[in-house]
């Protein structure tokens, strides 16, 4: 059974700063790909960044610049450092990976940005 456990989400003001992992049981190395969703109050879920195993990162065109996700295969686990941040990036971000076809979720961080 695979388990995306994220963390590292809270409360920052504007212009701050967050990391957050995702701890995933067993090795990523087999995941097709990892990556970060957020959804935020009222709005539908989104895409944030994504990584394929051995192919450069995607990360939402309205977020290049402030956002950057890596991998670290040896912890399994996938980083999204955050900088920057704005009021309006206040969402619960969500962990997803994909192997052989099927989704995995975590179970969300909630990230709330002052202004």
């Amino acid at each position: 059974q695979v388990q995306l456990v994220e963390s590292g989400g809270g409360l920052v003001q504007a212009g701050g700063s967050l990391r957050l992992s995702c701890v995933a049981s067993g090795t990523i190395f087999s995941f097709n790909a990892m990556g970060w969703y957020r959804r935020a109050p009222g709005k539908q879920r989104e895409l944030v960044a994504t990584q394929a195993t051995g192919f450069s990162s995607n990360v939402a065109d309205s977020l290049k610049g402030r956002f950057t996700i890596s991998r670290d295969n040896a912890k399994n686990t996938v980083y999204l450092q955050m900088s920057s941040l704005k009021p309006e990036d206040t969402a619960v971000y969500y962990c997803w990976a994909t192997r052989a076809g099927y989704d995995y979720w975590g179970q969300g961080t909630q990230v709330t940005v002052s202004s």
